[in-house]
């Protein structure tokens, strides 16, 4: 099954901002595009917002002027559905609402051909849902785009129960022939990168709302030692906190509640208070003119220790050790079974994140995750009230003379950067097992739908298929409520690694 024909009429139902960008990327490539919107007006408006940007993109030079002529001739806005008869694809970008939605396809379906494939471009609502109150449900397709539309090459192409092979296939190599990058997935609630995403948000806000650091550190470390773009309470800010929370009601609600996916009390205080971020002014942040931003907690200078313990290397960590002997501090290596730390000259030990509390032992200071040790330009260190500050001041010192702002926070065990990656592998590897979408495609999915520094599966390859469960089990111990536990794939994908063939 191959792409639509250039020739294909496609139709846009819904006229927003989501609806003019797919029109737009459907423009682009050469399709002639019907408009349609149920508010009188509102499809011309769309079409000359759209031609106001096909200018820009000649201002740009990035269509010719002669390209930006030829698309606006196939640009067609229609007052009724019936202007949708000959269309080849129809997709939607109507309200999220699962009565409208289905209210819409049921008239198209006695508008467009039999042969004419439908998509709906929700990002929270079942395709199976929306499709079911369909005469031909197996033409019912996903096609999730990200907004901007034309910009992000994103497209989750998503079957729901109903879907047949050849509409998927059909959907699929439409989005790549725009330009796209489609990825495909079943239809589970948040798809692939609204499911998987879910802890990026809830570690932070949890982290937050546990006292253990502000929002303009969380968000720093997570940049600056987790290579994240943006961090949590930014991008919230930015997406808005009543859309970003609905999308986390939504896959809660659909995963009958698992306390994997509970919402954020913190958040819901703010959309309450109808502080909703940039586009009211205010929400994690303040962002009215002239409104400064909060700076991330960076501890004050202090002295390097003369040299270190490595005891067992440090997992994951194990390139600090070259960057300590390249700042001129004297490694001193002792085997030791099972430990994986550094041993201070005052006794204190500097251990990674891994999911225990340092309140459990004396003078242990857990520094947290990065990217790239030798690239990140902060570190974040966790102790306890108890802890000496002899051995916070050494631990910090440590890593200023690597070159990094060091941001101390609370007792968190999991930290920041660790306990978000670990829960992200966890519903990247259930997702698979249960046949969401390929390894690859949730790779391609997170570092292109947002723009995450790996995919899940690379951060396994750079960790170990069995880091992730070890530290959930920790943090799952100390907190038994469910919301960190390890899903019974992880825990399956770990032991497949060790290609056991003992029987017990």
């Amino acid at each position: 099954m191959t792409a639509l024909d250039l020739s294909s009429p496609v139709a846009v139902v819904g006229t927003g901002t989501m609806g003019q960008g797919i029109a737009q990327v459907a423009l682009v490539a050469g399709h002639p595009v019907r408009l349609y919107d149920a508010a009188p007006g509102r499809a011309r408006e769309a079409a000359a917002a759209i031609g106001a940007r096909l200018d820009r993109l000649v201002e740009k030079e990035r269509l010719t002027a002669a390209g930006r002529d030829a698309a606006r001739a196939r640009l067609l806005p229609v007052e009724e559905l019936t202007g949708l008869a000959d269309c080849a694809l129809v997709v939607e970008a109507v309200l999220e609402r699962l009565d409208v939605k289905q209210e819409l396809f049921r008239a198209l379906e006695d508008v467009v051909p039999d042969d004419c494939l439908l998509a709906t471009n929700t990002s929270s609502l079942s395709v199976t849902a929306i499709g079911g109150a369909l005469r031909l449900p197996g033409r019912f397709v996903g096609l999730h785009f990200f907004n901007p539309a034309p910009l992000l090459p994103l497209v989750e192409v998503v079957s729901g129960s109903a879907t047949d092979v050849t509409s998927a296939t059909r959907a699929y190599e439409t989005a790549r022939a725009w330009g796209k990058t489609p990825v495909a997935c079943a239809d589970t609630p948040g798809f692939i990168v609204n499911r998987v995403a879910r802890p990026f948000y809830a570690e932070a806000f949890a982290v937050y709302e546990s006292q253990g650091a502000d929002p303009a550190t969380i968000d720093a470390v997570l940049r600056e030692s987790g290579g994240f773009r943006m961090g949590p309470f930014e991008l919230t800010d930015l997406i808005g906190q009543d859309v970003n929370e609905s999308v986390t009601h939504s896959v809660w609600r659909s995963f009958f509640q698992d306390a994997r996916f509970t919402p954020s009390l913190a958040q819901r205080r703010l959309v309450e208070s109808g502080r909703l971020g940039r586009k009211t002014g205010r929400g994690w942040y303040d962002h009215a003119d002239g409104a400064g931003r909060p700076e991330p907690h960076t501890a004050d200078p202090a002295e390097p220790p003369a040299y270190v313990i490595a005891e067992g290397g440090l997992g994951p960590a194990s390139e600090l050790l070259a960057l300590i002997r390249e700042a001129g501090v004297e490694v001193r290596e002792r085997d030791e079974d099972g430990g994986t730390r550094l041993v201070l000259p005052g006794g204190g030990k500097l251990v990674l994140a891994d999911g225990r509390t340092t309140a459990e032992f004396r003078d242990v200071v857990h520094f947290d995750l990065a990217l790239d040790y030798r690239g990140a330009t902060r570190i974040a260190l966790s102790h306890a009230r108890h802890t000496s500050p002899a051995a916070v001041a050494e631990a910090t010192g440590l890593f200023q003379a690597l070159g990094k702002k060091v941001s101390v926070i609370g007792d968190v065990p999991g930290m920041i950067v660790a306990r978000t990656v670990a829960r992200i592998v966890d519903l990247a590897v259930e997702a698979v097992a249960r046949g969401v979408a390929t390894e690859d495609d949730v790779d391609t999915a997170m570092r292109l739908g947002v723009n995450y520094p790996l995919g899940p599966f690379e951060w396994i390859r750079r960790l170990g298929r069995g880091w992730a469960g070890e530290l959930l089990d920790e943090l799952h111990g100390i907190d038994p409520s469910g919301r960190c536990a390890p899903s019974l794939a992880l825990h399956q994908y770990a032991c497949a690694a060790d290609e056991r063939e003992d029987t017990p």
